[in-house]
């Protein structure tokens, strides 16, 4: 795959999330399904790394982009991470102005839960890629209530289920 596509598909990617992993659901359907560079699994590994290292939600990109083309990919990828930041200055004024408008309001609410709808559509068939056994359920079951009931950072909510998972293979 060209530098340039890997660049502009992750830029998308990156324009279009408006947190974290908001970009998922792009970066699979992109990659992953329309021209199978990807696997889910090697999705998967990359929101692991990304999600375990230091720095924005965002850095999956990079360890996918490295999948998809090596070095140039995982440059493709964090350039387009960084290419957005570029425009918060303009578009912190525009929204300084903007966002007392109603209908203003009434789009970011409707971007907002466009959004939390595409993060579940690529949520669903990376959970059936990783939820492979009883433990697996426990563990993502688990980590959900944690996450959802708790007020658990959610590094300590990963730190615990590498814990259980190493456990289980002593168990074993």
């Amino acid at each position: 795959m060209s530098f340039l596509l890997l660049y502009w598909l992750f830029l998308k990617a990156s324009l279009s999330a408006f947190s974290g992993l908001a970009s998922l659901p792009i970066v699979r359907h992109d990659l992953v399904v329309e021209r199978h560079v990807l696997t889910d699994h090697q999705l998967n590994t990359a929101v692991v790394i990304g999600r375990t290292t230091p720095g924005p939600l965002g850095l999956y990109m990079i360890s996918a982009g490295y999948y998809v083309s090596g070095y140039s990919g995982a440059l493709a990828a964090g350039l387009a991470l960084t290419t957005p930041a570029l425009l918060v200055i303009p578009l912190m004024v525009f929204a300084g102005r903007a966002t007392a408008n109603p209908r203003v309001q009434h789009a970011l609410r409707a971007v907002v839960l466009a959004t939390a709808g595409v993060s579940l559509s690529a949520t669903l068939p990376l959970a059936s890629d990783a939820l492979h056994s009883p433990l697996a359920w426990v563990i993502a079951a688990a980590s959900c209530g944690a996450l959802i009931f708790t007020k658990l950072d959610s590094l300590w909510v990963m730190g615990a289920a590498a814990a259980a998972g190493v456990v289980a293979v002593f168990i074993r």
